[in-house]
């Protein structure tokens, strides 16, 4: 039975199908390390970006999309797929690279949607509008669309070219990922975040206005932080109108702020046990319908310097799993479900 709201689970009961999720470097920057705000990044941020660092290889996106379509489809030809532009800011820079990024991602063969993660603070009235736009422009969700993106997950784009003046984007699916972190501003300070709570609750609700459905980000034994303040940061999360959240469990990256402090002693990060029963208190206060992206951080190959549980993935999912079992926990529980099971209970 499952216990928390997965995005596998939103997708199937949405679009019939499994939709995969391919990482997408666009060769985007940050304020936070081109020397706008800082040139140190985030104190947990690996230098190297999240995702898979094709980009910097040379990849367009096309080839990086299909590389990685070859690969799913060996082994189940029959999901959908989506593209998540994950590495650094991608909404950073002047909103005409942001327009010729989405037009790009529409003309990807049998692209359902796409996922864009970048800052709070790299937004702005225009950018949400071109986001929002690839949104209105969707095609919708009728069966058959799916299947015109499976079948033309190797092919053409079926006639629809990408939205700016030109025809039917077919973007079914547009996610905004925010990294929040905390509503802690003297954590954000301590982080070197760059920005305030303040600015992540506008960024979220412009967005919603606009109809995007926005991920936010939270990340659990931050420097100086408790369970407690990791509560009052969810809280506040739940109370913004997101549609999603990614919970992370902040791990050390080797070559980072964090990873000195870390070998200096002045940084502990959170025990396995101590993470799933965070996860056991945090799950039943966030609402049924919030549909859960992530809850554990996945490192990138060899960027893992400690703890060295933070690469058992499916470990602690398990432990979770079985944690919120023994406890006859669920998300929703302490919310909006305590005495009846989620719809998506069942699987």
């Amino acid at each position: 039975m499952l216990r928390w709201h997965t995005l596998a689970v939103y997708f199937r009961r949405k679009y019939g199908t499994r939709v995969q999720k391919i990482p997408l470097d666009a060769g985007a920057s940050c304020p936070n390390r081109d020397g706008s705000l800082s040139r140190r990044g985030c104190t947990f941020c690996n230098a190297a970006g999240s995702g898979s660092g094709l980009g910097v290889r040379g990849f367009s996106l096309e080839e990086q999309w299909r590389a990685w379509l070859e690969k799913y489809r060996t082994t189940d030809a029959d999901r959908a797929f989506m593209a998540y532009l994950q590495s650094y800011s991608n909404t950073y820079g002047p909103p005409e690279r942001l327009q010729l990024l989405l037009q790009q991602v529409a003309a990807l063969p049998g692209c359902l949607g796409v996922a864009v993660g970048t800052r709070p603070d790299c937004l702005g009235r225009r950018k949400l509008d071109m986001l929002a736009a690839c949104r209105m422009h969707a095609s919708g969700n009728d069966p058959e669309d799916v299947h015109h993106y499976t079948r033309n997950a190797h092919g053409d784009n079926g006639g629809k070219m990408g939205f700016g003046g030109m025809e039917n984007s077919g973007l079914s699916e547009v996610w905004l990922e925010l990294g929040l972190q905390s509503v802690h501003n003297a954590t954000l300070r301590r982080i070197n975040r760059g920005h305030d709570a303040a600015c992540s609750e506008t960024a979220v609700r412009q967005a919603a206005e606009r109809g995007l459905a926005v991920c936010g980000h939270l990340m659990a034994g931050l420097p100086g932080e408790d369970e407690r303040a990791f509560l009052e940061s969810l809280d506040w999360a739940l109370s913004l109108p997101l549609s999603g959240l990614k919970l992370h469990n902040v791990y050390v990256p080797r070559g980072t702020a964090l990873a000195r402090l870390y070998e200096e002693g002045g940084y502990h990060p959170l025990a396995r046990d101590e993470y799933v029963d965070l996860l056991c208190t945090a799950l039943p206060r966030i609402p049924s319908a919030m549909i859960m992206h992530r809850v554990q951080s996945d490192p990138a190959p060899g960027e893992l310097l400690a703890p060295d549980w933070a690469a058992e993935k499916r470990g602690v999912i398990t432990d979770l799993r079985r944690a919120l079992t023994a406890r006859d926990l669920w998300q929703g529980k302490a919310a909006d479900v305590p005495d009846m099971r989620p719809e998506w209970y069942g699987g």
